[in-house]
């Protein structure tokens, strides 16, 4: 596990990203700010600070048990802070339910996909659909629109417990869709796919911010995806952020270096 302190730095900034001409304004942003998660006298999230604008693609990465989840579990609703903020659209959100910020538009997947198993793929996202308030034959259509964007037509009468690791992210991913989101977090997406399918649903979720409107955070190990894929990335390490700024910079950071190589850079 990486210890920031060992290098004697303070979290970098790299490019002026926090630039409130950015894609989304300063009026509609999903930020934390100065946010803190403990468990007991667990330290699992100190202090950290990100903002995700609409239409933006940034990447939230680290080593194992750096605090990326609990992060997103805290701009999500799943988990409030111990202190700071949590803010949409300028507004303290800090403590709402995961259903009130679903309702406003903050909507997660997450690495353990939750899937209706006696459902078939199209009927675990039409119940997503319907619980937006559309009708049913306008949900039952719509979620064959959203499995077809996502190249999952095939999949879609496939009861959910007949689904590979892989398809069951991609669905849900479209449930997640289906809930309308204005800033999508995307826990893992990419995990148990293999290369061709990572950088398919790449692809595929770069399209997301211009068809969809929204804007996206993305928890990821597949470098080469995040490279590919974000505008910015925040690396997580120890709770702590460690430096943050365009996938160039940070992938030349020697502290990004050491924390997943484990050597001196």
């Amino acid at each position: 596990m990486v210890n920031s302190a060992r290098w004697g730095l303070m979290p970098r900034k790299l490019s002026n990203w926090t630039d409130p001409d950015r894609k989304g304004g300063s009026g509609m942003e999903l930020e934390a700010s100065q946010v803190t998660v403990r468990f007991g006298g667990i330290r699992a999230v100190e202090d950290v600070s990100l903002r995700l604008g609409r239409q933006e693609i940034i990447g939230l990465i680290g080593p194992n048990g750096a605090g990326k989840t609990t992060l997103v579990n805290a701009l999500s609703g799943f988990q409030k802070p111990r202190s700071g903020q949590i803010r949409l659209a300028g507004d303290d959100v800090t403590g709402w339910s995961p259903d009130a910020m679903a309702r406003h538009g903050v909507v997660r997947t997450f690495q353990a996909v939750r899937l209706f198993q006696g459902l078939t793929v199209a009927e675990n996202v039409e119940t997503a659909l319907l619980s937006t308030g559309a009708d049913r034959s306008a949900a039952r259509a719509h979620a064959r629109d959203i499995l077809a964007y996502l190249h999952l037509s095939e999949r879609a009468d496939t009861p959910a417990n007949g689904l590979n690791y892989g398809d069951e992210r991609r669905v849900g991913i479209a449930r997640a869709l289906a809930m309308e989101p204005k800033f999508l977090l995307l826990d893992e997406p990419a995990a148990g796919l293999n290369i061709g399918e990572a950088q398919e649903l790449g692809q595929t979720i770069a399209r997301i911010p211009n068809d969809f409107g929204c804007g996206i955070l993305v928890i990821e190990h597949n470098m080469a995806l995040v490279r590919d894929l974000c505008e910015r990335l925040h690396v997580l390490a120890t709770g702590m952020t460690l430096v943050e700024g365009t996938p160039a910079e940070v992938m030349a950071e020697p502290a990004f270096i050491n924390a997943y190589l484990g050597a001196e850079a």
